[in-house]
C-alpha cells in the first residue's frame, strides 16, 4: 500500500491544492452534520425537560389540591339530583319560563329533549330564544345558572336587535345535569 505521504508527494501543486480544498469541504460538511445532530438532540432534550417540568408542576398542584377535589366530589355525590324520568326536560323548561317571567324576558321557540349521557352525568335540555333588555337578560342568566341547580349553558348566542338597539336577542341551549345512571363509588 502506498502511504499517504508518498501519495501526496506524487501530486503536482494543482492536485495538492484541489485535494486540500476537497478535504476541507468534507471536513466542514462532516462538522456541520455533527453539530446539527448535537444541537437537534439538545433542543429535543430541552423540550422534553420542559414537558416533564410542566407535568411535574401539574402533578404537584393536583397533590396539593387533593383534599379540595375530594371534598367537591363528595359534595357532588350528595347534592347532584337523580333523573327520575324524561319529563325532567319539561320541568326545566317550566323553571326557565318562571324565571323569565320574573324579569320580563320573552321566551320564543322553546324545544326540549334529552341530552348526552356521560360517565359523570346525564342531561336533559331546553333550547330557547329570548328577547329582552340587557339588564333583565343578565338577571335572568344569573338566576338560571346557580351551582345548586346543576344547570349549564351548553350554547349561547347573543345579538342586538336590528330594529331596537336597546333589545337583546338570545339563543340558548340550556341543560340540567343529573347524576349518572350508575354512579361510581369514590
Amino acid at each position: 500500500m502506498i502511504s499517504l505521504r508518498v501519495w501526496y508527494e506524487r501530486m503536482n501543486s494543482r492536485e495538492r491544492v484541489l485535494s486540500l480544498g476537497v478535504a476541507s469541504v468534507l471536513f466542514l460538511l462532516i462538522n456541520i452534520l455533527i453539530w446539527n445532530v448535537l444541537f437537534g438532540m439538545i433542543g429535543r432534550a430541552r423540550t422534553e425537560l420542559a414537558t416533564r417540568q410542566s407535568a411535574r408542576m401539574e402533578q404537584s398542584v393536583y397533590i396539593k389540591e387533593r383534599a379540595l377535589w375530594a371534598k367537591r366530589a363528595e359534595w357532588l355525590q350528595q347534592h347532584q339530583p337523580v333523573m327520575k324520568n324524561a319529563a325532567e326536560a319539561s320541568t326545566l323548561l317550566d323553571n326557565l319560563k318562571e324565571i323569565a317571567g320574573k324579569y320580563n324576558v320573552l321566551i320564543e321557540n322553546p324545544a326540549i329533549g334529552s341530552g348526552e349521557t356521560t360517565p359523570n352525568h346525564q342531561a336533559v335540555f331546553a333550547s330557547i330564544e329570548t328577547k329582552s333588555h340587557w339588564p333583565e337578560l343578565v338577571h335572568f342568566l344569573y338566576d338560571v345558572q346557580q351551582p345548586e341547580s346543576f344547570i349549564v349553558f351548553e350554547n349561547a348566542n347573543l345579538a342586538i336587535d336590528t330594529n331596537d338597539a336597546t333589545m337583546m336577542h338570545g339563543k340558548f341551549k340550556i341543560a340540567r345535569w343529573f347524576a349518572p345512571a350508575t354512579r361510581k363509588k369514590g
